[in-house]
């Protein structure tokens, strides 16, 4: 038998990644990083009060301490690791991973650096983004600050059901309709730039759709849930049994 002391505070236990959520309205469908049945592992959910798509994608400050106050939250709450539900809060990945004692990791941008040591000098990465506009060279250098590589950058902005599903937030999303247009939108990024050798999704409602893209480009595909997984595996090591 073993002894447990609770934690003052704690609503739950077992929840070793904590997601800040944006304050919206979107259906979230397995595969994407707000539905639970994404991961083989619980997870616990925080909604940041006022903190939406467009300060997010702007990098604007307005609701910094709410989302401070969230991490903290989910920290108190016994999570080992913190991640997000939008590839744009890398812009307040120092201020969110400065205010708590364990890792964050807001963005699948992070993993770049990794991707760029994977493929070879000549190749270059694709970005496959909800919004290009608000992707830009300096928010790329804060998980790239020393490319090794060329990144191409490729958005949804002309995606019209996966804009009105993510950006518009209408409360509505056509699956089959967002699998075309993220096939489209990959084939077009690779034919543009035949030299990419692996692909990123910054959106954490890609996921459910990165095996497509995988499969029409014929290129690795890197997105939230690989990044997550990824820093699961190194809090929580797997343990190995058999025979030899």
């Amino acid at each position: 038998m073993a002894v447990f002391k609770g934690r003052s505070g704690a609503v739950s236990y077992g929840q070793d990644i904590g997601i800040l959520m944006l304050d919206c309205f979107c259906a979230f469908v397995p595969g994407d990083i707000g539905n639970a049945y994404t991961y083989d592992y619980p997870v616990l959910y925080h909604m940041v009060p006022g903190l939406t798509s467009p300060i997010v994608h702007s990098g604007g400050k307005q609701a910094i301490d709410q989302l401070i106050d969230a991490a903290k939250f989910l920290e108190q709450q016994g999570v080992k690791a913190i991640t997000s539900d939008c590839g744009y809060m890398l812009h307040y990945q120092e201020d969110v991973s400065a205010a708590v004692n364990i890792p964050v990791m807001l963005s699948p941008l992070l993993q770049l650096p990794f991707v760029a040591s994977t493929i070879g000098k000549n190749q270059s990465i694709g970005i496959l983004c909800a919004n290009d506009k608000s992707m830009d060279q300096s928010l790329i250098a804060r998980a790239f600050p020393h490319p090794t590589r060329k990144v191409h950058v490729r958005g949804m902005n002309d995606k019209k059901d996966f804009w009105k599903a993510f950006i518009e937030d209408v409360g509505y999303l056509d699956t089959s309709a967002v699998e075309r247009e993220m096939e489209e939108a990959a084939t077009e990024l690779v034919e543009t730039h035949p030299d990419i050798g692996a692909i990123v999704l910054e959106c954490s409602n890609m996921p459910p759709y990165t095996h497509i893209v995988g499969r029409v480009t014929g290129r690795p595909v890197f997105d939230f849930v690989s990044m997550i997984d990824h820093m699961r595996g190194a809090i929580s090591p797997k343990t190995y049994n058999g025979g030899y």
